[in-house]
């Protein structure tokens, strides 16, 4: 069963579980790209039910956005919303070094890129990718207006902001919708962010709500990866071994209640009050079907606490 929500203030129905693409990318992070498992993987999604998707100019540089807008490309637009995100500036060519930009210009002409390269007319919501600290909020919140007034986004937002710069950005412009990090192994925007987000009604659309697949339950601890988590903290030497056993002791609660440690570890975020849905990287059908399956159901509060308390 397919749940629906406002995303926060905004006209946006979306379903909680939201088709992250980030695995889309061709590039350090994701060396192996397989386009016909993406190919599958999003029209699973859609007929599913799942009609949010998550991608950004960054994300391959571009590469995801152009895969996703072929694979999209005959599905009726009114089928799905699309969230895309803009912050790193390409110093030449896709694949040259990058850097932070929010200003006025660089916003809005990417925008542009981004729609021809998802062969799209608009976006959904339009998100400042990370923190520019060379550009005033009020500038970029104009460039923001500027794209809702002439059609090419309905609604914007952040990602990676603190409670204080998203509190100081609406300060300058109606910044709805925020996507911070957040999964049962990082809790820290419990204590502001998302009590921040449910005193004003911003919608919360959460990434890496899986810990790069670490709170699926699939890993024995002695695995070695050649794409981001070779270097990611929770997958390290000891740690990563003390992070499987926590993730394991999940197993007793998931089988008592007929889910898988993915679906759990997914209702787990999808439980707090603030939260509007959960993204989940995708790289097959398979993957989105398990990850649908935490909809539809929710945990009892005994539950929830346990969980927690496991992976303390």
């Amino acid at each position: 069963m397919v749940d629906m929500v406002k995303l926060g203030r905004t006209e946006l129905n979306v379903s909680r579980i939201c088709f992250g693409c980030w695995q889309m990318a061709r590039n350090r992070f994701w060396p192996v790209v397989d386009e016909q498992n993406m190919d599958a993987a999003v029209h699973k999604a859609l007929g599913l039910g799942i009609n949010f998707f998550d991608t950004a100019d960054a994300y391959g540089d571009g590469f995801a956005e152009e895969l996703l807008g072929r694979i999209l490309k005959g599905v009726p637009r009114e089928k799905y919303l699309l969230v895309d995100k803009v912050y790193h500036h390409w110093l030449g060519e896709p694949g040259s070094k990058r850097v932070g930009d929010l200003s006025y210009d660089y916003v809005v002409w990417e925008c542009e890129q981004s729609l021809k390269r998802l062969q799209l007319d608009h976006l959904d919501p339009y998100l400042a990718h990370t923190w520019d600290v060379m550009t005033h909020l009020e500038e970029t919140a104009r460039a923001f207006e500027k794209l809702v007034k002439d059609g090419k986004i309905r609604f914007y937002g952040v990602s990676n902001f603190t409670v204080e710069q998203l509190w100081a950005a609406r300060k300058f412009g109606q910044f709805d919708v925020l996507q911070p990090r957040y999964n049962l192994f990082d809790r820290a925007i419990e204590n502001d962010l998302l009590p921040y987000c449910m005193a004003h009604n911003i919608g919360v659309m959460t990434y890496s709500s899986l810990e790069l697949g670490l709170l699926t339950g699939k890993f024995k601890g002695t695995e070695t990866f050649e794409d981001v988590r070779a270097t990611w903290p929770t997958f390290q030497g000891e740690a990563f071994k003390k992070n499987v056993g926590k993730v394991d002791g999940l197993r007793p609660i998931a089988e008592r209640l007929g889910k898988t440690v993915t679906q759990l570890s997914l209702r787990g975020i999808l439980d707090h009050p603030a939260v509007t849905c959960a993204i989940a990287g995708i790289k097959n059908a398979w993957q989105i079907e398990e990850a649908a399956g935490a909809m539809g159901w929710t945990l009892s509060r005994e539950d929830y606490y346990a969980i927690r308390q496991l992976l303390a």
